[in-house]
């Protein structure tokens, strides 16, 4: 009966240490990082169970052509407040891709943004 339930300890221990390793590591490995400038459309506290921050920035290239919408989420509530802060204005948001985060817990997209920066419009 004692080998029985080692056996049983080890399966269960070993998927839920590797899990956790493996949350860890995708969350701290940076796969690529850079900027964003656009305009702050929308953010929003999402979730279920697990609440995020989500949010749109729209990426406007040329006057009159479509414009893009680049997807992210926002871990700190610091950061929260600065994009809150721009929304509706050209921004900056540095963020950070983590690829291969095994939950929507720590965000629905795997863009995470940093840091959120005001920019002036340029007048000519």
């Amino acid at each position: 009966m004692g080998k029985f339930i080692k056996i049983i300890f080890w399966l269960i221990l070993f998927p839920v240490v590797f899990f956790t390793l493996y949350t860890w590591a995708s969350l701290n490995w940076v796969y690529s990082y850079g900027e964003r400038i656009g305009y702050v459309q929308k953010l929003s506290n999402k979730g279920w169970v697990c609440k995020t921050w989500e949010g749109e920035l729209v990426l406007v290239t040329i006057p009159g052509t479509q414009a893009e919408k680049f997807h992210f989420t926002v871990r700190d509530p610091a950061v929260v407040l600065k994009v809150n802060q721009l929304a509706g204005e050209r921004a900056r948001l540095l963020y950070k891709e983590h690829r291969g985060v095994p939950s929507n817990c720590f965000g629905e997209t795997s863009y995470f943004v940093y840091d959120a920066q005001p920019l002036e419009d340029e007048k000519q």
